[in-house]
């Protein structure tokens, strides 16, 4: 009696021991996971040579902005007693050019023209080429055909080639440069964006758009331009320094801006003859371009690296 007893009171204390409330455990932190475009965005501040190049760049598109303000003189001031003074001449931190005018005021209000030659064509080509290529990357077939070959037409010349022709024919001045340029960038940007989109015209989720009914520009405008507008967006930044280059090999040749105005190509072609006189103020408009190129491409690479999300 005594044994069943306790073993009734074990059991009791058994199912006691198994029905006691469990206590709720302290509850973790829910962590939100990042943004494609923040995780892009943080990539890319932890680039410090891609950051380098964004303040290089930044400073530029500064320069060019506030260049009446940051002028020490009038860039078109000339005097003949002044020419070609060399760096470090007082009153003349650069020096002069073949006119006696102040070589850091041309400079800096050289950035604004040649930003703008260099960048403006890139923007235009952008948009352009982006709606050609992606119209013929979705729609695909016939018209894909006839689109691209007409854009490889174009895309056939050099670039350097095409510029010079298409400024030939059109004459010098600088919209004529802009549209020169704009031709030249459409196919190289409408290639990449056919491209990209013939990739994402076959993903799933494009298909159950389409099979629950929605129309091609919903289509387009919701699934398709979010995914390819971003690689479209970093080749484009890699033309810059093209641009930049070609631009001033134009206004260097005569086709592209007139003289008096400072753009560096121009400086480039006027302060030839004085090579062998003053080289290091001759090369100044050189060493602009060069600065300019090579900061818009390494934050064209940074952006890439950034936006790759594969790693």
């Amino acid at each position: 009696m005594a044994a069943l007893t306790a073993s009734s009171s074990a059991d009791a204390g058994i199912s006691s021991a198994s029905v006691a409330p469990v206590m709720p455990s302290a509850s973790l932190p829910v962590q939100r996971s990042r943004g494609y475009w923040t995780a892009a965005m943080l990539r890319f501040v932890h680039d410090p040579v891609a950051v380098g190049a964004a303040l290089v760049v930044l400073m530029l598109i500064a320069m060019a902005i506030f260049g009446p303000w940051l002028a020490p003189a009038d860039p078109y001031d000339a005097s003949m007693l002044k020419r070609l003074k060399p760096i470090g001449t007082a009153g003349l931190p650069l020096g002069s050019d073949e006119l006696g005018r102040d070589m850091l005021s041309r400079l800096i209000m050289g950035a604004r023209l040649s930003l703008f030659i260099g960048i403006t064509p890139v923007i235009l080509a952008f948009f352009m080429g982006s709606v050609i290529g992606v119209v013929a990357g979705y729609a695909g077939g016939i018209v894909n055909t006839a689109i691209m070959r007409t854009i490889d037409v174009f895309y056939a010349f050099p670039s350097v080639l095409l510029a010079i022709a298409l400024s030939g024919v059109l004459g010098a001045g600088v919209v004529n440069s802009l549209i020169s340029l704009t031709i030249v960038f459409i196919p190289q940007i409408a290639r990449v964006a056919e491209s990209v989109t013939t990739q994402v015209r076959g993903r799933d989720y494009v298909e159950a758009a389409r099979a629950s009914g929605a129309n091609a520009f919903t289509i387009v405008r919701v699934h398709v331009l979010g995914n390819v507008l971003g690689p479209i967006f970093v080749y484009a930044t890699s033309l810059i320094a093209v641009s930049m280059i070609l631009a001033s090999g134009l206004s260097f040749l005569g086709l592209g801006v007139k003289p008096p105005e400072p753009e560096w190509g121009l400086m480039l072609n006027t302060l030839r003859t004085a090579l062998y006189v003053q080289p290091w103020v001759a090369a100044l408009p050189g060493v602009m371009i060069f600065i300019t190129s090579i900061a818009f491409n390494i934050l064209s690479d940074g952006l890439r690296s950034a936006m790759d999300n594969k790693g």
